[in-house]
């Protein structure tokens, strides 16, 4: 089918940007935390809720709602998102017009979590069809969008907030998402029948690592222990991640020393690389492989948490956790390919959006457990050492994943030699 008929996939690409810089600006939602507090004499952990709620909601609507992106396609899911997700972030402007803290957390957790989880996996899922020969590059564009979100919305709901009020900021970002949203959306679609990019030939990719190695139903993919591989390795991964990720400032404080503002200066330079790590890991996982590229994340960050505990030298610990940032985004970015490398992508969606559970599972329970351990040693070092131990854990998973990948292609192989 020659390309000319068919749309740009850069430009379905650049649309799957647009959703995901717009949904991603939920992790700017600590601008929110301190204005909500002093107005309403909200305490911080109440504010703090609205975040969890929409992170837990974005879990389940992306488990729950994968069928749907399935089958209506990446347009209507997209279209679905930013109505959730607009609506939801105007709605909270509502929300502080009355005062209302349960408001707030039906409008933004619930509505905007649920369009940041049919927001997610639409595009992401699309962008793997079309991008058969460069997966890991095609799924790092977009998640790496969602990753820099903040960088961008972090500035202008500070500025908005202190010119305009938290109200009509509210309801100025529901508006622009929703705009931004709604045009990606309306060019995105699903790539024809058969076709394949100019110069691919899936037939000669059969002894890759990337080559599909089947093309399962959700329902069956989750029949087989590689499904199970893959939501342990994201689930440790990312708990991991968060919970150091959360409490960055203090460890920074604590461990070396700086001032306050110093911290909060690296955790903004650091977080920088949650994003570069989202196109970086995921376009090395091309040519690398997703599980020597899930095996690289797990051996460096066992070192890496061994030895923050113990360091007291500022750039060694802005290195570590820079590298840190970079895993913790690329394991995000890498999921998506990896799903279509053992599954396919018959139903992409509906998967990826099933282990995504993990996602939320993580969100709970790594941050959490942090606190727990700080609480209960005075400390949040003691926590990185039980860390490094769980990437121990992942690490066996993810050589056991390779080991299952490797001989499910050798029994393929075998079987197109015979036939």
């Amino acid at each position: 089918m020659s390309e000319r008929k068919v749309k740009n996939r850069w430009l379905i690409a650049l649309g799957a940007v647009g959703i995901h810089i717009s949904i991603g600006s939920v992790y700017a939602w600590s601008n929110f935390t301190g204005p909500l507090s002093e107005e309403f004499g909200w305490s911080a952990s109440q504010v703090q809720l609205t975040f969890s709620i929409a992170i837990l909601f974005l879990g389940l609507s992306a488990a729950f709602l994968g069928w749907f992106v399935e089958k209506y396609g990446p347009r209507v899911a997209g279209i679905t998102a930013a109505i959730f997700f607009g609506i939801g972030v105007a709605g909270s402007g509502i929300a502080v017009s009355a005062g209302s803290l349960w408001m707030l957390y039906i409008f933004y957790g619930v509505l905007g979590g649920i369009g940041l989880g049919v927001g997610y996996i639409a595009p992401v899922s699309t962008l793997v069809k079309w991008f058969p020969d460069r997966r890991g590059l095609a799924t790092g564009m977009a998640i790496m969008g969602f990753g820099f979100a903040a960088a961008i919305a972090s500035p202008l709901m500070d500025f908005l907030i202190n010119s305009v009020g938290i109200a009509a900021t509210f309801y100025i970002l529901g508006i622009s998402y929703f705009v931004v949203m709604i045009g990606s959306s309306l060019y995105m679609s699903r790539p024809p029948e058969g076709w394949t990019p100019k110069g691919y030939d899936p037939d000669k990719e059969t002894d890759t690592e990337n080559q599909d190695l089947a093309n399962l139903r959700a329902k069956e993919a989750l029949k087989t222990k590689r499904f199970y591989y893959l939501w342990t390795m994201l689930f440790i991964n990312v708990t991991c991640g968060i919970a150091v990720i959360s409490a960055a400032k203090p460890l920074l404080e604590e461990s070396v020393g700086v001032s306050t503002a110093t911290a909060a200066t690296l955790v903004g330079v650091m977080g920088v690389f949650n994003g570069l790590g989202r196109i970086g890991w995921a376009s090395a996982s091309d040519y690398i492989g997703r599980a020597n590229t899930y095996i690289t994340f797990f051996v460096l960050q066992i070192g890496l948490f061994l030895v923050l505990p113990w360091t007291t030298a500022t750039w060694i610990f802005v290195i570590a956790f820079s590298i840190i940032y970079t895993c913790y985004g690329g394991g995000f970015a890498t999921i998506p390919a990896f799903i279509g490398d053992l599954f396919g992508t018959k139903e992409l969606g509906a998967i990826h959006g099933y282990i995504l559970t993990a996602w939320a599972a993580a969100g709970l329970a790594g941050p959490i457990f942090a606190a727990w351990m700080k609480d209960t040693t005075g400390s949040y070092e003691n926590s990185l050492i039980f860390f490094s131990g769980l990437f121990v854990i992942a690490l066996v998973v993810s050589i056991l994943t390779k080991v299952d990948e490797q001989k499910k292609r050798k029994a393929l192989m075998n079987k197109e030699k015979t036939a």
